[in-house]
């Protein structure tokens, strides 16, 4: 809920965004800046997040999609000499001021990142470490959320009859479902996805494409990609990244097919510089 992240009320006004969304948004951008030290990573951008969709970030390595993709729940934070400004507007409340619960907004805008990081302990562990944390001790609650988790991550037939053995037992592919699933588990409401699949071998990959496709139907996802093809096949929207600016922003379809701008013709085509 919006007081749970929230240490006292503000009032923002509303974002005007460029995106051409048709869906209710989720997060609006509005003038971001990001900067680490005196440098300026991500250049004023505005930008609207639709609801349970899928926005793929693209655009060649150093471009500000990454930093963007951390500042919606905040790993910035932990960047020394990183700062934000503007406004990224949740639940009708700016997520970058200072009277942001930023542990409770992390529940609520999780993060899944490019490297499996499951913790060394059990796979039942990994999943309810936070939820512990959180205050839930009920056993028979804690295996709800264990099985509810992994089904919806497309892991549970695979681990069911080994969830108290080590989760660096599992396979790459694996591995990264249960990290997806130690996220569901905090029951989000957006998940940001940071390369999620390119340390994976193409049945993997697979995988965790299908379950992100599946996951659009409860959840607003954001992700960033390098794999052009990826980003076609699974995203609704596409923005595409260049020296922290977005170049072009809109329905996947239209980018990748007729984009309006000729950078983005040519980064796509594989022409790009």
């Amino acid at each position: 809920m919006v007081t749970a992240f929230m240490e006292k009320t503000t009032e923002n006004q509303a974002v005007q965004s460029n995106s051409q969304s048709h869906k209710e948004p989720i997060l609006r951008v509005n003038n971001l800046e990001i900067f680490y030290g005196e440098k300026r990573a991500v250049n004023g951008i505005s930008m609207d997040i639709e609801k349970k969709s899928i926005t793929a970030l693209i655009g060649p390595s150093g471009c500000g999609k990454s930093t963007f993709l951390r500042s919606i729940n905040r790993m910035n934070d932990l960047i020394p000499g990183a700062r934000a400004e503007g406004e990224i507007i949740y639940e009708d409340l700016n997520i970058l001021s200072e009277q942001i619960n930023v542990v409770a907004l992390r529940k609520e805008i999780g993060m899944v990142f490019q490297k499996p990081n499951p913790f060394p302990k059990s796979i039942y562990e990994n999943i309810t470490h936070a939820l512990k944390f959180a205050g839930i001790k009920k056993k028979s609650k804690l295996d709800e959320i264990v099985e509810e988790s992994l089904k919806k991550a497309a892991l549970w037939e695979e681990v069911k009859d080994r969830l108290h053995k080590s989760a660096l037992s599992l396979s790459g592919g694996q591995q990264q479902r249960l990290c997806i699933a130690r996220t569901i588990a905090m029951k989000p409401t957006v998940m940001l996805l940071d390369e999620p699949s390119s340390a994976l071998d193409p049945i993997s990959n697979a995988k965790v494409e299908d379950l992100i496709v599946d996951l659009k139907q409860e959840y607003s996802i954001i992700i960033v990609t390098h794999n052009m093809q990826q980003a076609s096949r699974i995203s609704d929207k596409t923005a595409f990244f260049l020296s922290g600016d977005i170049i072009e922003y809109d329905n996947t379809e239209k980018i990748f097919t007729n984009p309006a701008v000729k950078k983005t013709e040519e980064y796509i085509s594989g022409r790009f510089g």
